[in-house]
């Protein structure tokens, strides 16, 4: 959520999220997905992506861009993992800088504008988090035929160490929540670090049952972004003989997009509705388009999932999509308000995949 205070004061100051860019259109898609979150939870109102080769548009062009959407300095953040020659030389030398610097003026459109260059990503605890939640899926598809238990015990350490943490805070709500609910309420708690999730999480009756039965009857996941798509557990679903998939980068779904002018992850959704999503799992992360265009066509009776999962985030129709979900006849998990993102619909999925046995 933006900060009143902190929007004026970065109101005139861009960010530029520099990637190294990919022939893959995923990476770019990434990338400009971490872009939209940063624009929605963050004070910064411009915030564009750049890319030093491969992918459009280049840094430098994404740093103009700030600046004719009226950005009168720049904060240039490189999305990368360490300092390599890329991070030290190449993006500096881009932004008219000389290896060290991290301060510098460029003229763009005739302009001066001061450019802030930032360190790359670095050994940060929060990154060893997500790694760490990798690993364990890789550590559940070992485990087939053991006890999970004893094979998770070290790689589950920092997760334990939050669940210490987080169950004393969320006392009094778990005392009196179902049980069922628990393990998910504690996962997207852990995943975002909001405990107000324990009160925004919003269930139908048999909600978890009927993900828990679909999963288990081999229903397949359907995602509005790539970047749930990569949050689930795919080997989990795989077991019993599910796949999930996202449809954003379909030939079908680009065309319908630009033809009938609507969000790509909007014209995803139909894509995939006909295909058929009868039994299947919805998930909807990002998108508040896609949750409509869900509520559409399950309102129009061309498709019937199982579980539809429905957590965008932001204050543009956010809010409004997941009040539309929660009006469904068939069993649905959303979140109130602004609130939500990928990661609170990866947290919810996969905490469903825990709970089937």
């Amino acid at each position: 959520m933006r900060s009143a205070g902190l929007s004026i004061l970065t109101s005139s100051i861009g960010l530029v999220l520099a990637g190294h860019g990919s022939e893959f259109s995923s990476y770019k898609e990434n990338v400009n997905e971490l872009a939209a979150i940063i624009r929605k939870r963050s004070p910064f109102m411009i915030v564009k992506s750049g890319f030093m080769e491969l992918s459009s548009p280049t840094i430098l062009e994404a740093v103009s861009s700030a600046v004719e959407e009226g950005a009168e300095k720049v904060v240039v953040v490189p999305v990368l993992l360490a300092n390599s020659r890329h991070t030290t030389e190449d993006i500096p030398r881009l932004l008219g800088m000389k290896k060290g610097q991290s301060r510098g003026t460029m003229l763009i459109k005739e302009r001066e504008v001061q450019v802030a260059y930032c360190n790359p990503i670095g050994a940060d605890p929060r990154l060893a988090d997500i790694l760490l939640d990798r690993a364990r899926t890789a550590l559940e598809d070992f485990a087939v035929g053991t006890r999970i238990e004893s094979v998770n015990e070290a790689g589950n350490e920092i997760f334990e160490e939050s669940m210490s943490i987080i169950r004393p805070l969320l006392a009094k709500d778990l005392e009196t929540m179902d049980p069922l609910k628990v393990p998910i309420v504690e996962r997207v708690v852990h995943a975002t670090a909001d405990p107000e999730f324990a009160h925004l999480l919003t269930f139908s009756k048999g909600a978890i049952e009927a993900g828990i039965g679909a999963v288990k009857n081999g229903a397949d996941v359907v995602a509005d972004v790539k970047m749930v798509e990569a949050g689930i557990n795919a080997q989990a679903i795989q077991k019993f003989g599910g796949t999930v998939r996202t449809y954003t980068e379909d030939e079908r779904t680009i065309n319908l997009a630009n033809k009938a002018k609507i969000t790509r992850t909007a014209a995803a959704m139909r894509v995939a509705a006909e295909e058929g999503l009868d039994g299947d799992i919805v998930i909807v992360g990002n998108s508040p388009t896609a949750a409509l265009t869900v509520v559409d066509i399950v309102k129009k009776g061309i498709v019937k999932p199982a579980l539809v999962i429905a957590t965008p985030v932001g204050f543009v129709k956010a809010a409004e999509s997941k009040d539309e979900v929660s009006k469904l006849s068939i069993p649905f998990i959303t979140s109130r308000g602004a609130k939500g993102g990928s990661a609170v619909a990866v947290a919810i999925m996969n905490a469903l995949l825990t709970m089937t046995h």
